[in-house]
């Protein structure tokens, strides 16, 4: 019996976690804009959420890529319907909001992650409704076999460990890089960065349901 991964696991699982965390889409838009207005540990609650949600879907491909992907296809419309509205409601919440502005000089007592552990379960669902990151995490594992075998439980639950390291580090760097410029921001400029941000995630939430609307229209 197997009882230490494969070495190569290790790397590629990090590699495909930075990989689903970098392309522009719904979840990276939220969470550099709470890395705006709440400085670095905003932008890690954040992306903690996003890291879990990607860790789930992974571990889901990881030990049962033909029945439970069979499943998320069979249940394809209705995640998109759910994530899309899911998407819509956050893009008018955060058009509409308030700014809640920390500045990065702040004299106040210095903020941690905890002043912002709410902020982990929003991300959280807004990643497991995404169907462009539930199929595409299946669609990586369906290939993986090209760069490494996952042969056993031990090389699964490996590599789903890797992605969430791999996902973390990119949302960690990301609001560290963030933290150097949020000097330039001002309540004002938060403001317009919030409508912008709100608008691209009511984007994303109208192109899911508007897609399925097509669908259904041509078929009728």
């Amino acid at each position: 019996m197997q009882f230490l991964p494969n070495p190569l696991i290790i790397p590629v699982g990090i590699f495909i976690g930075i990989l689903v965390s970098a392309p522009v889409g719904p979840v990276n838009v939220l969470c550099i804009q709470r890395a705006l207005e709440r400085g670095f540990w905003g932008g890690v609650a954040a992306g903690l959420g996003a890291m879990l949600g990607d860790g789930l879907i992974a571990m889901c491909a990881a030990l049962g890529v033909g029945a439970i992907s069979g499943a998320i296809e069979y249940h394809r419309t209705a995640i998109q319907i759910l994530g899309g509205l899911v998407l819509t409601a956050f893009g008018l919440k955060l058009f509409f909001a308030t700014p809640r502005f920390i500045p990065a000089a702040s004299e106040e007592r210095a903020e941690t992650l905890r002043d912002f552990v709410w902020d982990i379960p929003q991300t959280f669902f807004l990643t497991i409704t995404n169907p462009g990151a539930v199929l595409g995490l299946f669609a990586i594992f369906g290939g993986i076999s090209t760069f490494v075998e996952v042969t056993t439980y031990i090389d699964a639950l490996t590599i789903v460990a890797a992605i969430m390291c791999g996902s973390l580090a990119w949302w960690v760097g990301l609001s560290h890089l963030i933290g150097h410029f949020r000097h330039f921001v001002t309540e004002d400029r938060l403001r317009l960065i919030n409508q912008i941000a709100g608008l691209m995630l009511l984007g994303f939430g109208v192109v899911l349901i508007g897609e399925l609307a097509l669908k259904y229209a041509w078929l009728i």
